[in-house]
């Protein structure tokens, strides 16, 4: 392993450890002997300290930060992508009202031709 790879095997070795945990808290449920204990204190610790040093390979894990000048063109990125959508959304509800206009206009028109014609009874 090389001093760049990340160590997954801690991660992968969790599972593991909590499962033995667990399976001695319930087998000893019903006896608790001084062997049983230090078992399950041992178990316990074992877990406990590989959690820790998880938290730790985790924490140490490269990125994650941007700098300054990244989170600023982030933020103008986004803004962009902002501004963009509200043109996009002024544009539609313009053709919108201007669909409906029209269309209101046009029945308003077929009502009036309809109310002026003569009925042929």
């Amino acid at each position: 392993m090389s001093s760049k790879s990340f160590p997954t095997s801690v991660f992968e070795s969790l599972l593991p450890k909590l499962a033995v945990v667990l399976e001695l808290t319930q087998n000893l449920e019903g006896s608790m002997t001084p062997q049983a204990r230090n078992a399950l204190l041992q178990a316990t610790n074992d877990f406990k300290n590989t959690l820790s040093h998880a938290k730790e390979l985790a924490k140490s894990l490269p990125g994650g930060e941007l700098m300054t000048k990244d989170q600023d063109e982030v933020i103008q990125m986004l803004e962009q992508i902002r501004d963009q959508k509200r043109r996009q959304l002024l544009e539609f509800s313009t053709t919108v009202l201007e669909t409906s206009h029209v269309s209101n206009t046009e029945t308003q028109m077929e009502l009036d031709s309809v109310a002026s014609t003569p009925s042929q009874n």
